[in-house]
Parts: C-alpha cells; structure tokens; sequence
C-alpha cells in the first residue's frame, strides 16, 4: 500500500512535464510564426540565405522600419548585367549596404588584399575567397551609377560573418566599412545612425531604383545569370601550404 503514494506522485510528474513540454512546443510554434509574419514584412523565406534572412529578422526586431529594409537585390546595370547585393537600408545618415558571409573557422584578411583567408581543422586546411570589402565596394559603386540621386549620399559598406567562424586578423579596412560578426551588427547601427543626416536630393526615387531591384530577384533569369558569374570569377578554391 505504501507504493501508491509514490506511484501517484511519478504519474503527476509524468503529467506535468507533457503539459510543460507541449506548452512549450506551443509557444515556439507560435514564435516561429510571429517571426514569420515579421520577416515577410520585408521578404519572403525562399529569398537569399538563412543567414541574410536573420539579419532582416534582427533588425526589425530592433526596431528599423520594414520599408526602409530591402532585401537579395538584382540591381540592373547600363550593360544589361545584374549586380547581386544582399541587403540594403535607407537611414537618415545615408545607405548602407550589407555582404553577409556564412562562414567557419578563422578568418584572416586586409582591406588590400585581393583574396582572404579561412582557415579549418586548426590550421590543416586552408581556402581563398575573394575579399568582402571589395566586393561589397563594388556593389556600392553599382548602386551609385545607376541614378544621379546617390550622387551626394554617404555609403556605408558593412560585411556581416554568420556561423561559426572567428575573425582572427582583419586590418586595414577603410573608412565608412564595418566587418563585424552577426551578433555585433545592432553596435554598427548605432554608429551609422549617430551620424549627420544625409542630403538626399529625392527620397522618393531611390527607394523607387531600390524596391526595382528587389523586383528584379523575382526573375529567374538575373538570379541564373549571377550564379553563373559567381561560379567563374569568385569561386572560392583550396589552397595547399
């Protein structure tokens, strides 16, 4: 008789943590919706990377406006080409222009530097990928070729890291660009936005050209034809020491 108390008791524990356990299933369940709803404020889950997309996620959640926020752009250049830019945001201070790398291991480069360095396996394996900075200023000089509007506007170029990577060694990056790691992306945010308000000419068309270019990533053809220029001349290779 002495065994009853103890078996009620393990059942009300049994039944306790399956109400917890589904409770807390549900919550996270109705999280993942709530972020949903929140992201495709601004895009959808099919577009860019998962990484990309959490940046969006993170800095609606601190409070940046969605229609200031554009997302896996395909900005048409006056060649007939696309330029490939993964975030863009209109602030007061002027544009910033995100490249965001998913990237592990150690990370080595300089703002001169054609090609940086990720190192895996504690130092056994070693790749070249073209450098971020100069990338991501290119995008910039796309961006500002396309309408007399961004002529006066101060840029911003920040090169965001996701995953599980550490930048060991970056140097020599010029002014106005940030290489940060994701987690630190709100503290380069507050130091753009500190800054004196940008003389924008017309407001209007430039995120008009920009809200365009996100257009454009609906249209398999410019997504093929950057994946295909990607592969060519930016494929990232292993290096043997």
């Amino acid at each position: 008789m002495e065994i009853i108390p103890y078996v009620l008791v393990i059942l009300a524990i049994i039944i306790l943590l399956r109400i917890f356990i589904i409770r807390e299933r549900e919550q996270n369940q109705k999280q993942r919706e709530q972020n949903q709803n929140l992201l495709e404020t601004v895009t959808k889950s099919d577009r860019g990377t998962y990484s990309e997309r959490n940046l969006v996620l993170k800095l609606l959640k601190s409070g940046i406006p969605a229609q200031t926020i554009f997302h896996d752009l395909y900005l048409r250049k006056p060649n007939g080409s696309y330029s490939q830019i993964d975030l863009v945001i209109v602030t007061t201070a002027g544009i910033i222009v995100f490249e965001v790398k998913d990237y592990s291991g150690w990370i080595f480069g300089k703002g001169f530097q054609e090609q940086w360095t990720q190192v895996l396996a504690y130092g056994s394996q070693k790749y070249r990928f073209y450098n971020p900075i100069k990338q991501n200023s290119k995008h910039i000089v796309d961006v500002k070729n396309t309408r007399k509007q961004f002529e006066n506007i101060p840029f911003y170029s920040v090169i965001v890291f996701d995953g599980d990577c550490e930048l060991r060694d970056i140097s020599f990056v010029p002014n106005g660009t940030f290489v940060v790691r994701a987690e630190r992306i709100l503290e380069v945010m507050r130091i753009i936005q500190a800054k004196e308000p940008a003389p924008y000419t017309d407001k209007h068309e430039v995120i008009r050209v920009l809200r365009e270019a996100v257009e454009n990533g609906v249209h398999k053809e410019a997504e093929q034809q950057h994946i295909e220029k990607v592969t060519d001349l930016l494929g990232k290779h292993r290096v043997f020491d």
